[in-house]
């Protein structure tokens, strides 16, 4: 009975030592197997980096090329955006920059819509389209009244049908230093300038995406890239402007909505009633039918940034690498901007007829 108990005890023995060796193997094959994932997955990022920035050089290059192309391609030989049948929606469309675009897109054979606060403006706009032959649908519109932008864009769903083009043109500037402009003024420039493209937006970007296509135009401004004197209110709300452009294209990419094309125009000062008293003294103001024209060579362009004059961009991008002080230097003593905006009347507020 010893010797059996003697040798059952060895046997448990054995079975032990064989679970314990059993166990460390395993223990040892994890290990080994927790390297080699390791290793394995180190080298598939290595590659994976490799193989995306192979992709994105070659798609960098791609793109510069492209770029290049078409900025030196005339515009007879390129493929530009037909405005014919067109809805296309004008804010601020019944004077200025805004009018001239009317006009032009009319004798493009676009369906034109118009919006504004001044009844008799565009009143007589429309005479005066009618009067060349062509055909156009105004309505009254607040915007700086987020309801009356919803209700009159519902309108012209029933009336007109869906927009296919929509310019965000409209517009007001106080012309005071900050501390002269009324807080309420304040308020409004934000209302028209920016936050009426938030509402106009809104309205009918949900139909051009389901649709698949559309085309949403911003009249910005280079204030919008660089501050000037007596135009705190102005400038801001299109440095938020564009600002918005370019958060709304990212999110549209993102998102797959490729369809959708977004344009921000910056137009140098405009020889419009907005700006009148002010005195550039090395640059003359712009035209309106000479912002109008190249806003809608942009739009058929389907440029993404498109500002007037073309060479101010990178005269403006050199604020951003040069000292602050010599910022300054430039704008005072060279382009001499303050003293020009010091001449501009105030904002009189149109009133609707």
């Amino acid at each position: 009975m010893r010797r059996a108990a003697i040798e059952n005890l060895n046997g448990t023995v054995k079975k032990l030592e064989g679970k314990q060796e059993y166990s460390a193997a395993k223990k040892v094959q994890r290990i080994i197997y927790s390297m080699y994932k390791s290793v394995y997955n180190a080298i598939l990022r290595i590659v994976t980096i490799i193989l995306e920035v192979a992709a994105v050089s070659w798609l960098s290059l791609y793109y510069i090329a492209e770029a290049i192309i078409l900025s030196i391609t005339p515009n007879s030989l390129r493929n530009l955006k037909s405005l014919r049948g067109r809805n296309i929606l004008v804010t601020g469309g019944a004077g200025g920059v805004g009018q001239e675009l009317v006009i032009r897109l009319a004798k493009f054979k676009a369906n034109v819509i118009v919006w504004d606060i001044n009844e008799k403006a565009m009143e007589q706009l429309k005479a005066k389209v009618t009067e060349e032959g062509y055909k156009i649908h105004t309505y009254v519109v607040d915007l700086s009244d987020r309801q009356n932008i919803y209700k009159n864009a519902n309108i012209v769903r029933d009336e007109v049908g869906h927009i296919d083009i929509l310019i965000n043109n409209a517009g007001i500037v106080c012309g005071q230093p900050f501390l002269e402009v009324p807080d309420y003024m304040i308020e409004k420039t934000y209302q028209v300038n920016t936050l009426s493209c938030y509402w106009t937006a809104k309205a009918f970007l949900p139909s051009m995406i389901k649709r698949g296509s559309g085309h949403i135009a911003t009249v910005g401004s280079l204030t919008g890239l660089l501050g000037c004197y007596n135009c705190t209110d102005y400038s801001g709300s299109k440095y938020a402007i564009i600002g918005f452009q370019e958060s709304l294209w990212n999110e549209l990419k993102a998102r797959g909505h490729n369809g959708i094309v977004l344009t921000t125009v910056a137009p140098y000062f405009i020889n419009t009633g907005m700006f009148d008293g002010c005195k550039p003294s090395h640059m003359p103001m712009l035209e309106p039918k000479e912002v109008a024209k190249r806003t809608i060579l942009a739009i058929r362009r389907e440029e993404f940034f498109c500002s007037i004059p073309g060479s101010s961009l990178y005269i403006l991008a050199l604020k951003n690498y040069i000292p602050t002080k010599l910022s300054w230097l430039f704008q005072n003593r060279v382009f001499r901007l303050p003293q020009a905006m010091q001449t501009m009347r105030k904002f009189q507020e149109p009133q609707a007829a």
